[in-house]
């Protein structure tokens, strides 16, 4: 289905003063006004609304001011246990349901989330911090997937090939994988939860989500709609809890039959240790450290717009980040001028203001984190040429807030350079040629994005064969990854599995190959062929009205 959005405003739209005004509306009084003020995110299993087994409950953070907006129930195995058993109950008969019938539900998923579109990005906004045009964005990607998932209802294509037999029909077929479990991060509760959750769903799977303990308000959201759009009970299951109880017992237990992950590299390798062990399938996503080339003839004031957008968007804490640019040291000074001209710009506060284009981090350990590194850049020797504190005054000092920091004269094998931050720091590197950047760009342990601005076409295809990374932008930010194309990468970034576009049914599909004989024979692959000519050592062999006779008539 066609749908149609608004193209956003340039990113540096917005006065020069950095601090947010305060001037957006009381977001959460507006909520409380309709009796939503004691949020409890509870289990969904078997298509019922329920408390963990534990009874336990941690509170919900806005990172914006620090006050707590909901609780959500921490579960036990046990819960864990009772939701994998529901969903296998349900995926016999859901998987006998016509795919195309299956699409039907994220149709309504689609339409719905559409419907609901503000309500949610505001949740969004309150529940993990990203500014608000960005948590409108994200929830369109949910939309997006839901009517691209929809229509691969009616394209869940196989093969089919010659048979080296006659009367011998030979194909392929997609099969659902069963029973998975999803487990995602809590910078896109959205729209990661829908790369996973729809294809999964499409293909003929039950789910079991365990979402990220500081998002659960957007995964029950998320719920309820699957609820209202009809989805059959069991089919989609979301067991709220900590990644080593709720995780740890959903990736070992013997009936998932798949884990589709997104998080941080030490978890990721630890499922996937687990995995090979139980003989499971995994995809595996794990963040990255991504650069921007700049080259000598590039377009400076497109290579700024796009190296901001992506280095300072949600904070910086996209796994598609930019938090390097390697520039040519013919224009190396000039492109630092224009970056720290250009973040001037960069306003600071609450996410549910509209004027703002940086919002909180996630918490305070994330807010430490940040700091620590810069701290490690300075002690490393790279030069800090604008932020690198932690905003703490007036209406920022109950929330989470990290001036946006450039450091300049960094060197590749720095930390600063190789480890992910997952925050608002770029680090400026020099390079005097196009193969001293890419070079630079590969000698990372991450291969998730990379982006290259150059006028010059030439270089733009070398730097798209030479990237190591599973995705190239030629005159953009390193973020901007559209539903329809796989997205994952190489090295560290992940196992080689991708989420989004078709490739996403590889992961919750499995092939099955199909072998239809209709000679009335027996006849025997690679040995009942004549090796000089191809054909059949034994034509006359065959029976019934597919076949010859014996004496060369039609039987």
């Amino acid at each position: 289905m066609a749908h149609f959005k608004k193209l956003p405003g340039s990113f540096f739209s917005v006065s020069v003063n950095r601090i947010a005004s305060g001037a957006y509306k009381d977001e959460w009084k507006l909520f409380q006004e309709k009796g939503e003020s004691s949020m409890k995110a509870l289990n969904y299993i078997n298509g019922a609304w329920c408390e963990s087994k534990s009874g336990m409950t941690a509170p919900v953070i806005n990172p914006a001011d620090g006050e707590t907006i909901g609780h959500v129930t921490l579960s036990t195995e046990e819960d864990v246990r009772q939701a994998v058993r529901a969903a296998k109950a349900a995926q016999k008969e859901w998987a006998l349901v016509p795919a195309p019938q299956r699409a039907e539900v994220l149709y309504k998923v689609g339409f719905l989330l559409k419907e609901k579109k503000e309500r949610l990005a505001r949740i969004l906004t309150m529940e993990m911090g990203k500014v608000i045009e960005e948590a409108r964005g994200e929830v369109q990607e949910g939309i997006d997937m839901a009517f691209y998932m929809a229509g691969e209802g009616r394209r869940l294509f196989g093969e089919t090939t010659p048979s080296e037999l006659k009367d011998k029909f030979a194909m392929s077929v997609r099969v659902p994988v069963g029973v998975v479990g999803i487990i995602t991060p809590w910078n896109f509760p959205i729209a990661i939860a829908t790369w996973k959750s729809f294809p999964a769903i499409v293909a003929g799977n039950a789910v079991v989500w365990k979402p990220a303990s500081e998002t659960p308000l957007m995964a029950q959201e998320l719920a309820k709609i699957f609820e209202e759009a009809g989805l059959p009970k069991g089919v989609f299951n979301v067991v709220n809890g900590t990644g080593p109880t709720v995780g740890s017992a959903l990736v070992e237990h013997p009936d998932v039959r798949a884990i589709s992950f997104t998080g941080s590299n030490e978890v990721g390798r630890g499922i996937a240790e687990k995995c090979g062990r139980l003989l499971k399938k995994v995809s595996l996503e794990m963040g990255g450290k991504n650069a921007v080339i700049v080259m000598d003839e590039a377009d400076l004031s497109l290579a700024v717009e796009g190296i901001l957008w992506s280095a300072f968007g949600t904070s910086g804490q996209r796994c598609t980040s930019c938090s390097r640019v390697i520039v040519h040291e013919k224009v190396k000074e000039e492109l630092e001028e224009r970056l720290l001209e250009a973040m001037k710009t960069l306003k600071v506060g609450n996410g549910l203001d509209e004027t703002v284009k940086v919002g909180p981090v996630i918490n305070e350990a994330a807010l430490k984190k940040i700091h620590e590194y810069v701290q490690i850049g300075k002690a490393e020797g790279a030069r800090l040429l604008t932020g690198g504190e932690i905003l703490a005054e007036g209406e920022l000092a109950k929330g989470f807030y990290y001036a946006p920091t450039l450091f300049t004269d960094v060197k590749p094998d720095m930390r600063i350079a190789k480890e992910e931050i997952f925050g608002p720091v770029l680090s400026v590197m020099r390079a005097g040629s196009l193969e001293e950047a890419i070079a630079i760009n590969n000698a990372v342990d991450y291969g998730l994005s990379s982006a290259i601005f150059t006028r010059d076409v030439n270089r733009a295809f070398r730097a798209m064969r030479d990237l190591d990374t599973g995705i190239v932008y030629i005159n953009a930010g390193t973020t901007g990854a559209e539903i329809h194309l796989p997205f994952g990468g190489t090295k560290g970034t992940g196992n080689g599995h991708r989420d989004s576009g078709t490739a996403s049914l590889d992961v919750f599909t499995e092939w099955r190959s199909v072998y239809v004989d209709f000679s009335g024979k027996l006849q025997r692959a690679q040995i009942d062929i004549d090796p000089e000519s191809g054909r059949e050592e034994n034509p006359g062999s065959a029976q019934g009205d597919a076949g010859i006779g014996k004496e060369g008539g039609k039987a």
